[in-house]
């Protein structure tokens, strides 16, 4: 049968298809017969059976029926015998694609009653006809031009509807075109290098190739082979990968219906259910196909338990493993929880159950459900195991995204927080989204209030740094005062001008001032004789001699541009200062982070004139509500060291420094307990409660504590001062400087001393002793980790 088809999609040419079973004769004569001997007879049979109408071209496909048993005989050498129930295999004429031979698989999925394409799949003809026609393209630039192919195979992808399960079902197409013969009309238009060149370029470009190739100058004739075989489940693994790239897809609406769909087609259960568990502190949020939000969210699109809610279900035991498991039945379980019975009454009766882990740590739990009792075996487990990476990859995307909204939140509120108090703020932060969810006015997040917890504090202050701030800025006012007075005076010799004599005077009297101290005013006073009168008097001085103007010159450089001050003794100060505090505060936040890693704990930390510190510990600062007491006695313990490391840091420093400056520490112990909470218009911590208000007097006040009867300052230069009220403390701390006295980080001078009452603090005590500067630093003591 010749036919002509135009081209679909394409102005080009038609094609000129002729039906032929002559390769497939030509093919049982020259490769199978020799190589198999015993088809030699059957293959004799046919050709006898076989009518000369079949032998050549086939004009009326009516005579393939009347011989359709020789026609099966001779298709054996495609489709064998012992598969033939089983194969998806089909014969079409060449270009044109009519069938005429197909399996009883293939006539089932794909063919009606009348051997035509079901009407679901002639909608899809114009696209797979441009790429039937695209490959007889290639297949004469492979034949006929030599081209290194191969092209002419394109494999296509059908979706059709299971009749059954009305669930879909993917299918891959494999043509092969070894039974169909090619042959120019006449002879083929030459090909350039050039024009080669091209043609690599557009080979899907019908329009391109048609320029350099007319398929009506070549003759198509045999038949073409379509092999199918389902590809379901690798089609849906490409989809879900696909899907879940977009991080939101399975937090939506849609996008939870569509992988449910998916997963359908992927297990072969119409019924089947999917949901997402994701942990989060001590909650889990479940994402189902029931929610409607147009939020793309993790937290908006999902029910929120928690975690103790659910402890002994089947859920949670599958959580806590770590592979699939499978839940036959789950109304013959033992014991259900309530959870457990709501899904009973939702219809759910068997599962599957896999933990989503990421990077070795579970993030969540995947669960397919199903209205049927024994509904999921082993081989349905090991797909679920097949798609678990993928949903774990794409839960850990949406949590981040979670988490990326509750640091938000908590930015908003609170400014930075201390990482070991971070998620008690995180859950905080989450009920605040939730009541927002749920529609509840919510201007701020809920109180953040530690109770019990023991308060830990010290300082490294920096002794007479007020002292020594003053004697800089009195030895700048000084100098600039000279500087000014050797002007005015000088020119007051070479120039009979009376305010030029005044300003020396004034600034005289200043400088008198000066020499019994600085106060404020005399910085103001200062300033505003040189900068608002002396100095206006220059230009015209200049002019006076050049040694004058070399004066003026000196002066102007000596002093700041910006506030018109010389400010270089107050620069080298403030520099000392600035070097010392950053040593104290880098080796402090050192040991800090090293004991935090063993133990977290709330440390804040400032810097002022030294820096002072402040610590909480306690049951309800752990997100496991635990503390042990040991762990109160070892930071006491660590505060004494730190201080000791402290102490040595100031004097390694010492030679740096500009102006010299000595440190004192002080540590106050008291380890009764107290509440503190979170301030959001201050953004920090407090004590919460009128008693506990005793604590932070008594900070306040020790910075001028006096040793009772000598009025001696309690903290002294290379010495630690720990001050405590309770018996049982002084004895620990004894201990502990015995201790670091054994370990030579303390001299041998303990002092055991009473304080001097001062307003709203009476009773103190303290125990000083002096650190061993030139001991070599002592080893850390680590605090184990609590619970």
């Amino acid at each position: 049968m010749e036919n002509f088809l135009q081209m679909t999609g394409s102005d080009c040419a038609q094609t000129r298809a002729t039906l032929s079973l002559a390769p497939l004769i030509h093919f049982w004569e020259t490769e199978l017969v020799p190589r198999c001997s015993h088809m030699a007879g059957l293959f004799a049979g046919i050709m006898d059976s076989l009518p000369p109408s079949l032998k050549g071209d086939i004009v009326d496909m009516s005579v393939l029926e009347q011989h359709h048993d020789v026609l099966h005989t001779l298709m054996t050498a495609v489709v064998p015998p012992a598969s033939f129930d089983r194969d998806l295999t089909a014969a079409f004429t060449p270009c044109s694609f009519e069938g005429f031979y197909a399996t009883p698989e293939f006539r089932r999925l794909f063919l009606d009653s009348g051997n035509a394409l079901k009407p679901s799949l002639v909608e899809k003809m114009d696209t797979d006809m441009d790429q039937r026609i695209l490959s007889a393209y290639c297949l004469v630039l492979e034949r006929i031009y030599g081209f290194d192919g191969p092209f002419s195979n394109p494999i296509h992808t059908r979706v059709l509807t299971d009749e059954k399960t009305g669930l879909d079902r993917y299918y891959e197409e494999i043509p092969d075109y070894r039974f169909v013969e090619l042959t120019p009309v006449g002879t083929p238009r030459p090909m350039s290098e050039t024009d080669r060149e091209w043609v690599l370029d557009h080979l899907t470009d019908m329009k391109e190739l048609c320029r350099f190739i007319d398929l009506f100058q070549f003759e198509f004739k045999g038949f073409v082979i379509i092999r199918v075989r389902e590809v379901t489940q690798k089609a849906i693994l490409s989809a879900l990968e696909r899907d879940l790239v977009d991080e939101n897809s399975i937090f939506s609406s849609r996008g939870i219906q569509q992988i449910e769909s998916q997963l359908q087609s992927f297990f072969r259960r119409p019924d089947l259910g999917v949901s997402i568990a994701s942990l989060k502190g001590d909650q889990i949020l479940v994402s189902k196909n029931d929610h409607h939000s147009k939020v793309d969210c993790l937290f908006s699109n999902s029910h929120h338990f928690c975690l103790h809610d659910l402890e002994g279900s089947v859920w949670m035991n599958a959580a806590r493993g770590d592979k699939v498991s499978r839940v036959a039945d789950l109304s013959k379980k033992q014991s259900l929880i309530p959870a457990e019975s709501e899904a009973l009454t939702a219809g759910i009766r068997s599962m599957l159950l896999s933990p989503l882990s990421y990077q070795g740590n579970k993030i969540g739990l995947l669960e397919v459900f199903s209205p049927n009792p024994n509904d999921f075996g082993p081989f349905e487990a090991i797909l679920m195991e097949q798609i678990t990476p993928l949903f774990a990859v794409a839960l850990k995307r949406g949590q981040d995204e979670l988490a990326k909204h509750v640091q938000t939140v908590i930015k908003e509120q609170c400014t930075a927080v201390h990482p070991s108090v971070e998620w008690r703020f995180e859950k905080a932060a989450m009920a605040h989204l939730d009541a927002l969810r749920q529609g509840k006015s919510s201007p701020r997040m809920e109180d953040i209030v530690f109770k019990d917890v023991v308060p830990f504090y010290g300082q490294a202050d920096i002794r007479g740094s007020s002292k020594a701030r003053n004697q800089g800025i009195q030895q700048d006012l000084t100098r600039q005062l000279s500087l000014a007075r050797d002007i005015m005076a000088s020119a007051a010799c070479q120039r009979p001008w009376p305010l030029l004599q005044a300003y020396v005077c004034r600034i005289e009297r200043l400088l008198d001032t000066l020499s019994g101290g600085v106060t404020s005013s005399d910085e103001d006073r200062v300033f505003s004789l040189l900068n608002q009168e002396v100095a206006g008097t220059f230009d015209s001085v200049k002019e006076i001699s050049s040694h004058l103007a070399e004066k003026i010159d000196r002066y102007c450089r000596a002093v700041d541009p910006v506030s018109g001050m010389i400010h270089h003794k107050q620069k080298e100060y403030e520099d000392s200062v600035a070097a010392l505090n950053s040593a104290l505060s880098a080796y402090l936040e050192q040991e800090d982070t090293r004991i935090q890693e063993s133990f977290p704990h709330y440390f804040e930390k400032r810097r002022t004139d030294g820096v002072d510190y402040m610590m909480y510990i306690g049951a309800s600062m752990m997100e496991n509500g635990i503390l042990s007491e040991f762990h109160i006695k070892n930071m006491t313990l660590w505060q004494i060291m730190a201080a000791c490391g402290m102490a040595r840091q100031a004097q390694i420093i010492q030679p740096d420094l500009k102006i010299p400056l000595d440190v004192c520490h002080l540590i106050l112990v008291n380890h009764t307990p107290l509440s503190i909470r979170f301030r959001y218009d201050e953004k920090r911590f407090d004590v919460d409660g009128a008693y506990d208000v005793r604590h932070e007097i008594i900070k306040s006040r020790l910075d001028k504590a006096l040793v009772k009867g000598t009025g001696e300052r309690l903290t002294q230069p290379g010495r630690i001062a720990v001050v405590y009220a309770n018996p049982a403390e002084e004895t620990q701390i004894q201990q502990h400087i015995r201790f670091l006295t054994d370990q030579g980080a303390l001299e041998n001078d303990l002092e055991f001393l009473d304080l001097d009452d001062m307003p709203d603090v009476m009773g103190l005590k303290a125990i000083r002793v002096g650190v061993n500067l030139s001991a070599r630093e002592t080893g850390n003591v680590i605090p184990m980790r609590a619970g």
